[in-house]
């Protein structure tokens, strides 16, 4: 097949391919992320940022390659997730907007696409790390210049581009020691060459199945069309199940035991509870969700298996009657009290957390608008975006709370329609110290300086437990053994949850430290919360110790020392 030209229809298939190329092996990715935490997830983030620009596309068909590419880049955009989703955005960000006035491209265009994407990407990226991702795509965009010159034809020109991406990806632990200690290639340029792969995949006219990787789809784009336009097609007094329900669990050995799991047995049970009934289920977790009465009962179903990642329960009367009295507003908004309702606000702050009670807590110091999300369900740059319209206020301050959000914050941040100023917290104690240092009366650039020197004052530690054996910084670690993390640096493992924490806490306190709060997480008993805080106040009887119940999933303990 000789192909010297891509419009946009062609163009647009190998987007989609590329993109169910990397959905398919989303799991691959990410078990090569160096950290064995819980949370590895930058498979999970690239391939949601790609699905969302490939949706894009697929609702704007256009036979202009220069259109479909703007699609594509704006879809990634709104759609992107985690450092890498972001990174994956910028760079055809850059590639789109070399196309955006061609109606066709050749292989030079499509290598200078590339090198344009490279230069987006790299100056997205505050301090970019060689043998990552950007190393890949830069090397392959290099590569493809030099090829372009001698071929005309795509595939060859693809094949040839795609074996230095392969090689630039093998050479990633010879430039990040971390990865050739850890024995892993790079888990974002992996991904990237899957994207790749799959472009080649469509200009040879091969189509990749997505059979078997239902469980990568997002159960919210999967309810999202149940909800489509139901709202104004019915009474609140008919709405039978009153609480739009959804759970996700992690499957637990000891409780497996006990309750085998079935997928069809446990749909069958829930079915029994509600309707409009989803679920979707892996090796390792089952998503759910359901319209119900009674919400607590199909929790109870859900944990007979493991222990919830994610829980929510949402009343659809409430949601429905407000619902139709801001369309009854929206009809005559003529009077004092309508008006009021749309009155900006000067100052509105936007933070992200993972854990009712965590959340309850940003709540009661300030937040205007509390993200869900955090470690394994990093926000969109659209989600952001959302919260920050949400606010309703001139000036709006954002706290990302985890490093691997930082950069969709600020994404968001160049796209908002208000005045947005990002405090680059990368834990949940950073964002509550920044909080807690926020000024009303100042204005948003001194609120950014003072909430950012706000950060230096306090120090993280978090109890997760360990996925897979390895070896980091001279620290030896063991599948399922709790690991202490101090800041972002595994410093303490031990097969006792209990012993962990109190090993990270001697690490972390010294003479100078004040406060401690612990934040506990889903999984902590209170025999063992009462045990660690008995240890806490015996040991360090200088220290001032505060405790709340995060129900965070993942890690057991955060730690905030002040």
């Amino acid at each position: 097949m000789s192909i010297k030209r891509i419009d946009g229809k062609l163009f647009a298939d190998m987007v989609i391919q590329g993109a169910n190329n990397l959905t398919k092996n989303v799991k691959f990715v990410d078990s090569l992320n160096v950290f064995p935490v819980p949370d590895g997830d930058t498979g999970t983030n690239m391939n949601l940022s790609i699905t969302s620009g490939s949706k894009e596309v697929k609702e704007k068909p256009n036979s202009h390659v220069g259109k479909v590419g703007q699609s594509f880049a704006k879809g990634l955009l709104m759609g992107a997730r985690g450092n890498s989703g972001v990174i994956l955005s910028q760079l055809f960000r850059g590639f789109s907007k070399s196309i955006e006035t061609k109606e066709t491209i050749s292989t030079t265009d499509f290598a200078q696409a590339l090198e344009a994407g490279v230069e987006t990407a790299y100056k997205a990226v505050m301090k970019p790390i060689e043998g990552t991702i950007l190393t890949v795509a830069r090397e392959t965009a290099k590569k493809a210049v030099v090829l372009a010159k001698t071929h005309e034809e795509f595939i060859p020109f693809l094949e040839e581009t795609i074996i230095e991406a392969n090689a630039s990806l093998n050479r990633t632990p010879d430039l990040l020691p971390v990865l050739k200690q850890v024995g892993v290639v790079d888990s974002g340029g992996q991904g990237l060459v899957f994207v790749y792969e799959g472009f080649l995949a469509s200009l040879k006219g091969e189509e990749i199945s997505l059979e078997g990787a239902e469980a990568a789809l997002s159960l919210e784009e999967l309810v999202e069309a149940e909800h489509r336009n139901v709202q104004s097609m019915l009474n609140t007094e008919d709405i039978v199940y009153g609480y739009c329900t959804e759970f996700m669990v992690r499957f637990e050995k000891d409780k497996l035991k006990k309750h085998p799991f079935d997928i069809d047995t446990f749909r069958k049970e829930l079915s029994a509870w509600g309707d409009s009934l989803l679920v979707v289920a892996d090796d390792e977790i089952v998503k759910v969700h359901i319209h119900a009465e009674y919400p607590g009962e199909v929790f109870n179903l859900g944990q007979r298996f493991g222990s919830f990642l994610k829980l929510k329960a949402e009343n659809m009367r409430e949601q429905h009657s407000n619902l139709l009295h801001e369309e009854v507003s929206n009809e005559s908004p003529s009077n004092n009290e309508s008006a009021k309702s749309t009155e900006k606000q000067e100052f509105g702050i936007v933070t992200v957390a993972m854990g009712s009670g965590i959340k309850e807590l940003f709540e009661s110091i300030g937040a205007t608008v509390v993200i869900e999300g955090g470690q394994t369900m990093n926000p969109s740059t659209e989600d952001i975006v959302k919260a920050i319209e949400q606010c309703n206020a001139e000036n709006v301050i954002v706290l990302p709370n985890n490093g691997n959000i930082v950069m969709a914050a600020e994404q968001a941040a160049s796209v908002a329609e208000c005045n947005v100023a990002v405090v680059t917290s990368k834990t949940v104690p950073q964002g509550m110290s920044a909080l807690l240092s926020f000024n009303p009366t100042a204005t948003l650039d001194e609120n950014k300086s003072g909430m950012q020197d706000a950060l230096k004052s306090v120090k993280t530690g978090q109890i997760t437990y360990a996925v897979r054996d390895t070896e980091i910084d001279g620290v030896e670690i063991t599948k399922d053994h709790f690991m202490g993390i101090l800041e972002s640096k595994i410093v303490t493992t031990d097969a006792n949850q209990l012993e962990a924490a109190k090993k990270l806490l001697q690490d972390m306190i010294d003479e100078d430290s004040e406060i401690l709060t612990i934040l506990y997480g889903q999984d902590v008993s209170e025999e063992e919360i009462t045990k660690l805080v008995e240890f806490a106040e015996e040991s360090f009887d200088h220290l001032e110790v505060e405790v709340h119940n995060g129900n965070q999933p993942l890690y057991s303990y955060i730690f905030s020392i002040e």
